[in-house]
């Protein structure tokens, strides 16, 4: 994949660093172990953090700066790292969905990136440009149904966007079909070795647990 930043995000966030990483893979619809994983996260998230602390966490800050710079409500259209770590110290299970999608939410609740997940082959053209969303651009959110994406960072492929921090596109989603995947790390807040452990962490969760072959890192900017 070739990724673009375009100068609409270097205006709001000029240190921002990204990461693809990209692997073949076997999907399944559950798997234990990695699910031993993600609950061992979640006692831990819940000794150390509260919902206000969690806001403090410079992944999310940095989110969430972006977002206001953009002109988007963090507090009502929240990045999907927050959701997520919320949801876990409010006492609640995560939703279970499948391995791939399951690995990418702990890669991403365990260093607080809102990252993306996708179905490569479903993307239209081999390049995404990161930009802002516009008012009234159409947009499904995965399980949200239409969502106002405008003000929010968002990667879009030559037919339209694809993914935001607050939810990806229900067009490239993964499934249990997907053999294909893309997945990005979102760094706001400009931490390239954060990014890269991020990253490195990710495509240990995906060759572990989704028979990932192939997979590669390429960081962007």
């Amino acid at each position: 994949m070739k990724i673009i930043v375009s100068q609409e995000i270097e205006q709001v966030c000029p240190g921002f660093v990204g990461a693809c990483v990209e692997a073949e893979v076997r999907n399944t619809p559950y798997c234990e172990a990695l699910w031993d994983e993600i609950h061992r996260l979640e006692a831990q998230f819940r000794a150390q953090l509260t919902t206000e602390s969690l806001k403090e966490q410079p992944s999310i800050a940095a989110t969430r700066r972006v977002y206001k710079a953009c002109g988007k409500d963090p507090s009502r259209y929240r990045p999907a790292s927050e959701q997520l770590i919320r949801r876990m110290l409010q006492g609640k299970e995560l939703y279970q969905i499948d391995t791939l999608v399951d690995l990418v939410n702990l890669a991403s609740i365990a260093y607080g990136y809102s990252l993306g997940g996708f179905d490569a082959d479903k993307f239209a053209g081999d390049t995404l440009t990161l930009g802002v969303g516009r008012e009234g651009e159409p947009y499904e959110g995965i399980g949200r149904g239409p969502l106002n994406i405008a003000g929010l960072p968002v990667y879009r492929d030559a037919v339209g966007g694809v993914g935001t921090p607050t939810s990806d596109n229900e067009r490239t989603k993964m499934t249990l079909d997907t053999t294909h995947l893309v997945v990005l790390v979102n760094g706001y807040d400009g931490n390239e070795e954060r990014v890269r452990e991020n990253a490195a962490y990710l495509k240990k969760l995906i060759e572990q647990y989704a028979a990932g072959t192939n997979c590669s890192i390429m960081l962007y900017r």
